[in-house]
């Protein structure tokens, strides 16, 4: 299988490459969001209020971190089962999204705006939170501070390591990857 580098935010020549089972090692910018921030959104979005950050090719990582260690900018940061966005997904991939990363299947209607709007699901190796936040060198909360682990922050990533589950053109594989960290 491929492997890519990829910097966030992505652009649609980015996300068009990928096919389901590419491995990408993602770095950049990244934020994270779950159901409660997510509806939050949705409801700024409805009372045409400024969001925290800029949707365009943005990444949003479906994930409630434990609190950092001394030393450390963030804690475990193992991916969350995506289906509970499914319900915001396509608005915010509508509105310039280009990935998202979680575990688990997504909806029909998920796929669907991946394919219409350019975008692509990643899935991140569950159960290997302390692994993965090594690949993160900082993070800070942007949005929403009352909901703990669940509020918005923004990360930076170094070839954060992540495989392609669904792509723009309508493919899913749900194999394990061979990663190295």
């Amino acid at each position: 299988m491929p492997t890519y580098e990829l910097t966030s935010p992505l652009k649609d020549e980015d996300v068009a490459k990928l096919r389901a089972g590419d491995v990408v090692k993602l770095s950049g910018t990244i934020y994270t969001a779950r159901d409660a921030a997510h509806k939050r959104l949705c409801d700024m979005l409805d009372n045409n209020e400024k969001l925290p950050f800029d949707l365009k090719g943005a990444v949003i990582y479906y994930v409630g971190p434990s609190p950092a260690p001394e030393g450390r900018p963030i804690g475990s940061a193992g991916p969350t089962t995506s289906y509970r966005m499914d319900t915001y997904a396509p608005r915010l991939h509508g509105l310039g999204v280009k990935a998202s990363v979680g575990k688990g299947k997504r909806s029909p209607e998920v796929r669907k705006a991946l394919q219409e709007h350019i975008g692509v699901y990643f899935g991140a190796t569950g159960g290997a939170g302390a692994l993965l936040s090594q690949c993160i060198t900082a993070a800070k909360v942007i949005a929403f501070d009352d909901l703990g682990p669940e509020a918005i922050r923004e990360l930076t990533v170094e070839n954060f390591p992540l495989l392609v589950v669904n792509d723009s053109h309508g493919n899913e594989q749900y194999a394990k990857p061979n990663f190295e960290f």
